[in-house]
């Protein structure tokens, strides 16, 4: 329905799940079938954008229908489309609550619905009936909860292959690993080349009550820190370093379960020539969106041929991906780490292989340098702020690689090339993602990459 493509046209760019903003489309297709013909109905549609330059992607957009405006769903609106010689009114049935039980009646039925397949993991009860609420703060997925019992995970960019965060999640179910939540069951769709193998819609796990974000927690250290002009970040009240040692014993737990269920090997010298050739295929691609990164440019590449030339031992398993402050809440009893998919911004295959945990280390030590800057960006000549900027950042990184090194006997800090390129490179896609969403804040990775490439 041509009507409706249009809708897909205006409303997708402005989400923030939308991963391709400021691109021009050349096209948009749409196919779907209905979850669900309650009141309202819910339908889920694949919309398939093609761009202009001849690349195409598949995002995933459930709707709700009712036959009159719904004042209370106003944010949620999409837009009215022609009907049988009336309106129908479409809204984002992820924002619709009376439209977000459907998933989990299906789930506990192992459902087929059209494409789409249910797969309960058969563990844990499904709080079947009780209607979800939208999680704000989401960026590339969208997500639900579900009461106090669990949340439901969209991912709204289909690709053909099973979503590593489900596949992470399910192998590491035999480990009992305390810092991870249960998976509880996920759901495919067939993908439209029936050569290809369904792609994830969604996934739910056990929700973690009474958590505390791992990022909030952190920037409210920073802030602690820059009210008490005359302490130092280890005199603080809300110094933040013994839970960063906790944070790294936690993530080197994971890494140790990950590398015992799923595969793992020895890297080769190819390894790292292939690693270092696509850091710099990757900064070139991003100097055409960030010119300012040209000048790093130098630098940069010294620092990946140092790691095509690497020799360090290096043990290649599945990693986290993305991990991040963001990524990670905190419980009464330790800490949780929560979405094993990787950047969003990479294929599937790419990140499902096999990887160096410094990876993820480098990821957690550029989440510790935003969390201390952050507040720096409406102030970045207070000399004084960054100076205790540093100093917290230093801090932290120090306490992670602490208890990170504790728990596994590794230092992941030491002197490795290997981990000061996975910085710069994160850096680098760190410049890209704010030179497009938030561009006040392209100064933190810019001055990272500074201080990473002086440091030679």
């Amino acid at each position: 329905m041509k009507a409706l493509t249009d809708l897909f046209r205006e409303w997708m760019p402005h989400q923030r799940w939308f991963g391709s903003k400021g691109r021009e489309w050349a096209d948009v297709t749409e196919d779907g079938f209905f979850l669900d013909r309650g009141n309202p109905v819910v339908s889920v549609h694949r919309v398939r954008v093609s761009y202009t330059d001849g690349t195409r992607e598949t995002y995933l957009v459930p709707l709700s229908w009712r036959d009159h405006p719904a004042d209370e769903l106003e944010a949620a609106f999409i837009g009215a489309v022609a009907n049988d010689g009336r309106e129908t009114y479409a809204y984002d049935a992820m924002r619709d609550r009376e439209a977000t039980t459907p998933w989990l009646i299906h789930l506990v039925n192992a459902s087929t619905v059209g494409p789409m397949h249910f797969h309960p993991a058969g563990v844990a009860y499904i709080p079947e009936g009780l209607p979800g609420d939208i999680v704000s703060g989401e960026q590339s997925n969208t997500s639900l909860t579900y009461g106090q019992e669990a949340i439901l995970k969209l991912f709204r960019r289909l690709e053909p292959g099973l979503n590593p965060d489900v596949e992470v999640h399910a192998a590491l179910r035999e480990t009992d690993n305390e810092h991870i939540a249960p998976l509880l069951g996920h759901i495919e769709i067939d993908d439209p080349d029936p050569g290809n193998p369904p792609a994830t819609v969604a996934m739910l796990q056990t929700f973690v009550p009474n958590a505390s974000d791992g990022w909030r927690l952190a920037t409210a250290s920073v802030r602690d820190l820059y009210a008490e002009g005359d302490l130092h970040a280890d005199e603080v009240g809300g110094d933040f370093a013994a839970d960063s040692e906790r944070l790294g014993a936690a993530t080197a737990s994971v890494h140790a379960d990950m590398a015992r269920v799923l595969p793992s090997e020895p890297a080769g010298e190819e390894w790292y020539a292939a690693t270092a050739a696509q850091m710099n295929e990757r900064l070139d691609a991003a100097i055409e969106v960030v010119p300012q990164l040209a000048e790093h440019a130098d630098g940069l590449r010294a620092l990946y041929a140092a790691v095509a030339g690497s020799r360090e031992p290096v043990v290649r398993q599945r990693v986290h991906g993305d991990l991040h402050l963001g990524q990670v809440l905190r419980t009464a009893t330790g800490w949780i780490v929560l979405d094993f998919e990787g950047e969003p911004a990479r294929s599937l295959a790419s990140r499902r292989e096999l990887d160096s945990p410094l990876r993820d280390v480098a990821g957690m030590l550029r989440s510790f340098d935003y969390a201390a800057r952050h507040m720096l960006v409406e102030q970045p000549d207070d000399a004084q702020r960054a100076y205790r900027a540093q100093e917290w950042a230093a801090r932290n990184r120090a306490a992670y690689c602490a208890g990170y090194s504790a728990a596994s006997g590794l230092d992941p800090c030491g002197e490795s090339p290997l981990l000061r390129a996975f910085e710069a490179d994160k850096a680098v896609y760190e410049c890209v993602y704010e030179a497009r969403n938030r561009p006040h804040w392209l100064m933190i990775p810019l001055n990272s990459l500074s201080r990473l490439t002086s440091a030679q």
